[in-house]
């Protein structure tokens, strides 16, 4: 992603609706784990350090970034080790084994999502597990996306097939941000076809009013993402794990 994007997620994401309400979501999905005492756990494609904080309540943390400004702010959080590094081939700790690694919209900038899938294989634990989050459906390709530097949206057939595909076990796959889906997928459509000029649009903050609204509708979701498989949403979230016979 461009360098100015990295610098707006740094100054909205503890207050954004959608970073908050991700983080709660994936919250209630690490606490539905079974993950040993004190879990050694590694965020890839960290960003600024958003999710680092959560993380650690759980666990050791490492993150993994690329991008040099990212890597600076999110070491000056003071929270786990941040190494520079990408996917497939660019992990220099990849002899380290993780109890958990969390991959959240991150594997939609790969090329190569496949080759990524079956390093991280190779990175977990024999019980290992993997918390996968990804854009969904092409149709809902718009601005946003290019601005994003993204390769492609996910159906979950293709999610599945591609954590099959490397050797890994899809124990829950769902999508989600279902509540949001009609109101999201119209402005995205919308932008496709009336593109707006300034860079970023969708990484500010709305009125605090309709933030807040944006946020516990968002959130709610995160007791149905975990216990059911949701037909649509702007998302898709994959709970996976290294072996089949846990």
């Amino acid at each position: 992603m461009k360098k100015e994007i990295y610098l707006q997620m740094n100054e909205i994401e503890s207050n954004h609706w959608w970073f908050k309400g991700r983080r709660r979501i994936v919250e209630k999905t690490i606490e539905s784990l079974q993950l040993p005492l004190n879990p050694k756990i590694l965020d890839i494609g960290c960003g600024t350090g958003g999710n680092l904080s959560l993380l650690s309540r759980f666990g050791e943390v490492t993150g993994i970034e690329l991008e040099d400004t990212a890597i600076e702010i999110a070491r000056q959080k003071g929270i786990g080790t941040i190494h520079k590094g990408y996917l497939p081939d660019g992990i220099s700790q990849s002899e380290d084994k993780y109890d958990l690694i969390i991959l959240l919209d991150v594997l939609e900038h790969i090329e190569d999502d496949l080759a990524s899938l079956r390093k991280l294989k190779s990175m977990l634990t024999k019980r290992g597990q993997l918390i996968i989050t990804v854009p969904a459906f092409p149709f809902l390709w718009s601005q946003h996306d290019v601005e994003h530097h993204h390769k492609r949206r996910y159906r979950l057939s293709n999610l599945k097939k591609c954590i099959l595909d490397s050797g890994l076990y899809p124990r829950h796959i769902t999508y989600y941000n279902i509540y949001l889906f009609p109101i999201i997928s119209f402005v995205r459509i919308l932008r496709r076809i009336i593109p707006y000029k300034d860079a970023g649009q969708d990484v500010k903050i709305p009125n605090k009013f309709i933030n807040s609204i944006l946020e516990s509708l968002f959130s709610s979701e995160r007791k149905l993402v975990c216990n059911y498989k949701l037909p649509f949403g702007v998302s898709l979230l994959a709970v996976v794990q290294n072996n089949e016979n846990f």
